[in-house]
């Protein structure tokens, strides 16, 4: 589009841009004032739904229904996609009496809604509405009509689905986290189906990602010992087990729990500071006492997390008596992408 026939300029679209932010995030808000009781009917009845939760709706408020079938499935409750029109060729199979059926549909009056509601209804199956008020057609005909009030879109001529869409989006996030709640739905469930990408690397468990092990390649030295002394018996036990070497000693007393650690920054720091004097020293004396550690039960996020708060390099990894386990180096997390190098 050349100049002579723009009709905004770059300082009236981000303005333009603003008003539709600010539109949006109104309609979300209308949102809190029209929750009641109506929201715990329809949580009880997604959280003890025996089948399959379908979500549909037509236009704009399908491709909302869509994402709120997809939230649902991710965080506990089984749930598909259903599409009104097709539900009126056949795909009405696909509900049975122990499912529960979400309908989308702004101002209650979507006829191939209505009809699907009609039929489902007849069956005696749950039909939850999110529309703009409990009275439309679509909220008298539900189990549990849901609103989200009037809204007024962020279109400049107040047509496009906008800011409905965007409040309908936002009530059924607010469903499917609600029904997830309700269920116990738990971290380690929530893993499961997430197994790919970022998000599914980030909740793997923390001891399948360790390259440094105890008892393989990662030496555990009695804190007993001079710093010269620690420093043999690492290198000893380090040429047993290959090339991997952890920047990092880990420190233990006689019942084999970890009181310490020593890294290759320290000894130089150390050295630094200390000369030749350093290496007669009892390492408990210069050894960093009481790391910070993870459990063997936590997951790369903690570790993600704990390294960016704290800036660490390497965390000790430990079993319930404190015995160490491994070893999380941030050169696992960026080979993992997790973080950045």
């Amino acid at each position: 589009m050349s100049d002579s026939t723009a009709k905004t300029t770059a300082g009236e679209a981000t303005e333009l841009a603003r008003g539709v932010l600010k539109a949006e995030a109104e309609a979300v808000l209308n949102v809190v004032g029209q929750l009641d009781e109506r929201f715990d009917a329809a949580v009880a009845l997604l959280a003890g739904c025996e089948g399959t939760v379908l979500v549909g709706g037509i236009g704009k408020s399908g491709i909302v229904a869509q994402k709120i079938s997809a939230t649902l499935a991710s965080t506990g409750t089984p749930s598909h996609f259903l599409h009104p029109a097709e539900a009126m060729h056949g795909d009405l199979g696909r509900i049975r009496g122990e499912d529960v059926v979400v309908l989308l549909s702004y101002g209650g009056t979507t006829e191939e809604v209505l009809a699907l509601a009609a039929l489902v209804r007849q069956d005696d199956v749950p039909v939850i509405s999110i529309t703009t008020h409990p009275e439309t057609h679509l909220g008298r005909i539900s189990t549990v009509a849901l609103a989200i009030g009037d809204v007024t879109e962020a279109c400049p001529h107040n047509l496009a689905p906008t800011a409905s869409t965007t409040a309908m989006l936002a009530l059924g996030d607010a469903l499917a986290l609600a029904a997830s709640e309700r269920r116990g739905f738990t971290s380690d469930q929530f893993r499961k189906r997430h197994p790919g990408g970022h998000l599914g690397r980030q909740l793997m468990p923390i001891v399948d990602v360790l390259r440094f092990r105890a008892g393989d390649n990662l030496p555990l030295i009695d804190e007993a010992l001079s710093v010269q002394r620690v420093l043999e018996a690492a290198e000893a036990q380090r040429g047993t087990h290959g090339p991997r070497r952890a920047g990092v000693v880990l420190l233990v007393d006689k019942q084999e729990k970890l009181t310490g650690i020593v890294t290759d920054g320290d000894l130089r720091r150390l050295l630094l500071s200390e000369g030749k004097n350093l290496f007669d020293k009892p390492v408990a004396e210069v050894m960093t006492r009481n790391p910070r550690t993870l459990p063997h039960t936590a997951i790369v996020r903690d570790a993600v997390q704990m390294m960016r708060e704290h800036r660490l390099d390497e965390i000790p990894i430990v079993d319930d008596a404190d015995h160490p386990v491994g070893l999380i180096d941030v050169q696992d997390l960026i080979a993992l992408k997790v973080i950045e190098g």
